[in-house]
């Protein structure tokens, strides 16, 4: 039985959606059909498709009484929509259907697994919300809640637990059999916790541990928690709410934390090894993860920051992004993250240059000596460099351009004595960029918006320290019509920024102060080459 706000829903979003262009959305990144998206849910594999469910409001692109949306995909990059999953219809959800995860089970349907929200008065005549957790099951398409909802009530919550902060069910099919479930929760000494939970069937649940406290290193409140072997170890991924910074390895406000240890299968006992940021950026929040059947580890997150929803103007049709699929692996203790391997999938028009100098005029190699340089070296690559007068020496490469790029860039130093910095613009025309820019002396690579045409005062810079050879820095930078994702010396860090600016604005320019040299490698990004 579906209630008519589901049967609205899905109707507002069939009719929206039909009024955005293909040119309006990001080319290979998930928004919400019509309205507000903001956290991914339910991200899994279920009849040979990728399924993604999505915090979703339709009506408005700022966050209301949030619904479950949902897409799949056959490459995790191009997504079909589906009609809305779930609607705030029931007493127990009236005020919203928070964020959750999927399994299948045993008899072949699909479990939804959610934060179900009431808000109620409290002493004072304070509203507050109340989160349980309560549970749907369909067919890929059709859901129907448990008449058992909430399936884990505020009298599962263990001493000092808040029954106001106990959320984001991360969903787990046991070896031996039933399930496990990950939970946000909130301890009146101790902060963030991760709580686990185990059921034989999916519908009765009881609370086994608490899994780790945060013990007040991280933050006051974790949310959305990812548990998983990877690579020898076993990570845990929570996005952490109002945090200190913490020299560059984590910034203030919310950050994506990784915690990297050893699990004791038969106590479940998690022993900590390591602790990193998992995005360096200024985007990027309660990524959801999954195993693909040749055995990857996906990750997917929310591109986008709390504290920042501003950026996207409030008549927008839509607000909100998923970024691209990143494949993680350890190394070392660390956790690396690549952009999924099937984008390569869709690369055309490369364009290619190696040993190109860029520097300024007083810089070593400047003057008519780098012109030269400049000049010869993009001829020998099949183009030309144009270089434009003004405040600052700029290099441009023919055919390097685009809002829709994969591109690699190796950057070096030209001269014995190390250059001072180097800066590429994107995005760019004469009024808008959004620049990285590279300080080889304090090794640190920052991400800047500033200057692409947002008029909120918010946070619009992100830095991070480059931990490897600073002499030798490659990166990769995907950019999409909204967003850029910077992925350093092979996924070892990453930072990811959105911008909205207007899609004319596609010139791609390099500076430097001191002389560098650049390889640079472009592709454009489109139809897969099996449909070309």
């Amino acid at each position: 039985m579906y209630s008519h706000l589901l049967e609205e829903a899905r109707l507002y979003e069939r009719q929206a959606e039909a009024a955005i262009s293909k040119k309006q959305r990001p080319a290979y990144h998930l928004t919400a059909p019509s309205g507000w998206l903001n956290d991914p849910n339910g991200f899994s594999r279920y009849k040979d498709r990728y399924h993604m469910f999505f915090q979703y409001y339709p009506y408005s692109s700022r966050w209301n009484n949030i619904h479950w949306g949902h897409a799949v995909s056959d490459d995790l990059l191009h997504w079909e929509y589906l009609p809305a999953a779930l609607a705030p219809d029931r007493e127990y959800d009236r005020d919203g259907c928070f964020s959750g995860g999927a399994v299948e089970l045993e008899d072949g349907r699909q479990l939804l697994m959610y934060t179900s929200v009431r808000k109620e008065e409290q002493p004072g005549q304070v509203m507050r919300e109340v989160q349980t957790q309560s549970v749907a099951v369909g067919d890929g398409i059709n859901y129907e809640k448990a008449e058992e909802n909430p399936v884990i009530d505020s009298d599962m919550i263990p001493e000092g637990g808040s029954r106001f902060d106990f959320r984001d069910p991360y969903l787990e099919k046991r070896p031996e059999g039933g399930y496990y479930c990950y939970l946000a929760g909130r301890d009146a000494q101790a902060g963030g916790q991760v709580l686990l939970y185990e059921s034989d069937n999916g519908f009765q649940w009881k609370y086994v541990k608490t899994l780790i406290r945060n013990n007040n290193r991280f933050g006051v409140m974790w949310e959305c928690p990812n548990f998983f072997p990877l690579d020898g170890k076993h990570v845990l991924i929570v996005s952490v709410m109002d945090m200190l910074p913490k020299g560059l390895e984590f910034h203030g406000g919310n950050n994506a934390l990784c915690l990297v240890g050893d699990l004791d299968e038969e106590t479940m006992t998690f022993t900590e090894t390591g602790s990193m940021s998992v995005d360096y950026g200024i985007d990027f929040y309660a990524p959801q993860t999954l195993l693909t059947p040749e055995g990857r580890r996906i990750m997917i997150g929310w591109m986008q920051n709390v504290d920042a929803f501003s950026i996207r103007a409030s008549d927008a049709p839509w607000a909100g992004q998923m970024s691209v699929p990143r494949e993680l692996s350890l190394r070392d203790g660390r956790l690396y993250q690549k952009p999924i391997r099937e984008l390569e999938d869709y690369r055309f028009n490369k364009r290619e240059y190696k040993d190109v100098i860029v520097s300024d005029a007083e810089g070593e190699n400047g003057g008519r000596n780098g012109e030269r340089n400049r000049e010869r070296n993009g001829e020998r690559n099949g183009g030309k460099i144009i270089q434009h007068p003004g405040e600052k020496t700029v290099c441009e490469l023919e055919g390097v351009r685009g809002r829709i790029l994969d591109l690699m860039l190796r950057i070096r130093p030209a001269a014995e004595k190390v250059y001072r910095s180097f800066e590429m613009r994107f995005a760019q025309n004469d009024e808008f960029y959004t620049s990285l820019c590279f300080y080889p002396k304090t090794a640190v690579l920052q991400i800047d918006r500033t200057f692409s045409g947002t008029r909120r005062a918010i946070l619009n810079q992100a830095q991070c320290r480059i931990d490897t050879d600073v002499t030798d820095l490659n990166l990769r930078i995907l950019l999409d019509r909204y967003s850029a994702e910077v992925f350093i010396e092979d996924g070892r860090k990453v930072m990811t920024a959105t911008m909205y600016t207007t899609e004319s604005a596609d010139r791609i320019t390099f500076h430097a102060e001191g002389a560098v040299k650049i390889d640079v490698t472009k592709y454009e990004l489109g139809r897969s080459r099996k449909s070309r």
